[in-house]
């Protein structure tokens, strides 16, 4: 988790889009959201909006691992920097993944 979100920022996740869009729904949360087209996704926030869009990367390869990507860019539009950090602390805590 970071200590700080700026307005736009990219990040690379170790997943199928297929798995990201099976987390997507509860890491957002309460905030109401649609997907107008294939690979993006737009969440209406109380103070703006954030939109979403992802691609596929190709596979990382570790020895004989092979490990999914996904680049997601993320947008917000009109967004208080206090419900940007607050959003986003929440959509990083449920999307941390570990094992154990």
């Amino acid at each position: 988790m970071q200590a700080w979100y700026p307005a736009g920022f990219d990040r690379e996740y170790g997943c199928t889009e297929a798995e990201w869009l099976g987390w997507l729904p509860a890491a957002i949360g309460e905030p109401s959201w649609h997907s107008p087209a294939p690979g993006c996704a737009e969440v209406e926030l109380a103070s703006g909006r954030l939109a979403l869009s992802w691609t596929p990367l190709p596979l990382r390869r570790i020895a004989l691992v092979a490990l999914p990507r996904l680049a997601v860019a993320f947008r917000f539009g009109s967004v208080d920097e206090a419900e940007r950090q607050a959003f986003m602390k929440r959509f990083d805590l449920y999307m941390q993944r570990g094992g154990g």
